[in-house]
This record gives structure tokens, C-alpha cells and sequence, in this order.
């Protein structure tokens, strides 16, 4: 199952965790977005930045 990741709020100002986070799933600006694989590393990635991504299935 693959899911669509979508940065929707800004990186400024978030602990070094979280921009490291979004940085290892390619999310830089607002409104990126990547499709990739569910797995347990991903969904504990999203768990980290669920505040700052929309999360939705993708076909």
C-alpha cells in the first residue's frame, strides 16, 4: 500500500528532529509531496511530523 505525503505547514521554528524528519522524505517547502510504500518506518516517521504533513492513500 503506498501513501501520498504532503507537507502542509512550515519548518521554521520545529525541532531539529522534525526538520530532520521531513528532510529524509524529501519534504523542503510547503506543499511537497511524495508517494511512498507503507511500512513501519514510515508510518513512525509520519507519527513524528503528523502535525506538520496530510497523510492520504495513494493508487
Amino acid at each position: 500500500m503506498k501513501v501520498k505525503i504532503t507537507l502542509t505547514k512550515s519548518l521554521i521554528g520545529r525541532k531539529k528532529n522534525q526538520q530532520l524528519t521531513c528532510a529524509s522524505l524529501n519534504l523542503s517547502k510547503i506543499g511537497d509531496s511524495k508517494i511512498v510504500e507503507k511500512n513501519a518506518v514510515v508510518e513512525g516517521k509520519i507519527a513524528v511530523i503528523s502535525h506538520l504533513v496530510k497523510v492520504e492513500d495513494a493508487e
